[in-house]
């Protein structure tokens, strides 16, 4: 797919994404289902098969980008920042943040973040061996991407954190999934509770950092959104209000995944029973 996206162009790249869109349709038992259930949700009606198709295209149409994301080919994207000025000034003031994303859409967009911001260090925190598989697609696809990686589980991954942020760098994490048996605290999710870890939330809290959701929403086409907005701010947080402010973070996370899901259906990517499920 890396020799076909970048010597026969994404319009050919992604005609081959058809096929194999396809074959998950027709013998992808398990996403099927949780895509149908999903989108029935996220839609208000019953979802049908081209609506899962549609979903299952979305998905690889973003992994497909993410060749070209990592490429550095940002012409061949329209792509709008919601949020840009509000980060541009904390970059301006050499401010760090955490930014919260989850599976939904294209986390590589950060990326184009970095090129209207060339010298804001992003740093990803994951666990190793979520950490070793990413490394070993970037060194196939464009080994000078390899972003800066925070191993998660060790005894510093704090300290490295905390490091991090007061060089002003901005922190990311998925904060809808975790490994583990880390509590977990069940919020409002397009009409049912599901199950988020508060840990994310929790290191935050100690850390008395902000707190930013980030998602990059695929529009269809060549067209992404990239949403930033604040969630918490835990520098203003006394140690006394401190689960409190978790839990108000955590519902606002919540609502802005929602609203996410609302605006740009097709572009969550947790594959299973999320609702039912503890997060994984």
């Amino acid at each position: 797919m890396r020799w076909i996206a970048l010597h026969l162009g994404r319009r050919v790249a992604r005609l081959v994404l058809w096929p194999i869109t396809g074959y998950f349709l027709c013998f992808g038992a398990t996403a099927r289902r949780a895509s149908r259930a999903y989108l029935t949700r996220a839609l208000g009606r019953p979802a049908g098969w081209r609506d899962v198709g549609r979903h299952l295209f979305s998905f690889a149409a973003t992994i497909l980008d993410r060749i070209y994301l990592l490429n550095d080919r940002f012409d061949l994207f329209r792509i709008e920042i919601e949020g840009e000025a509000m980060m541009r000034q904390r970059y301006d003031a050499g401010h760090g943040a955490l930014l919260f994303g989850a599976h939904l859409g294209s986390f590589e967009l950060t990326r184009a973040l970095g090129r209207q911001l060339p010298d804001q260090r992003i740093a990803l925190t994951m666990y190793e061996e979520n950490a070793r598989k990413i490394n070993a697609t970037l060194e196939a696809i464009n080994p000078a991407a390899r972003p800066e990686i925070i191993p998660l589980g060790r005894v510093d991954t704090m300290l490295q954190v905390r490091d991090a942020l007061e060089a002003g760098a901005l922190v990311g994490l998925l904060a809808d999934r975790s490994l583990g048996d880390e509590p977990t605290r069940r919020l409002p999710l397009l009409g049912d509770p599901a199950a988020l870890p508060v840990g994310p939330f929790r290191m935050a809290a100690m850390l008395r950092q902000p707190v930013i959701f980030m998602a990059g929403l695929y529009l269809g086409g060549n067209r992404y959104r990239i949403r930033f907005v604040p969630i918490a701010d835990f520098g203003e947080c006394a140690p006394a209000q401190r689960e409190a402010a978790i839990d108000a973070a955590m519902a606002r996370y919540a609502a802005e995944l929602e609203r996410c899901c609302r605006e740009a259906p097709l572009n969550w990517f947790n594959f299973f029973d999320f609702w039912s499920a503890r997060p994984q």
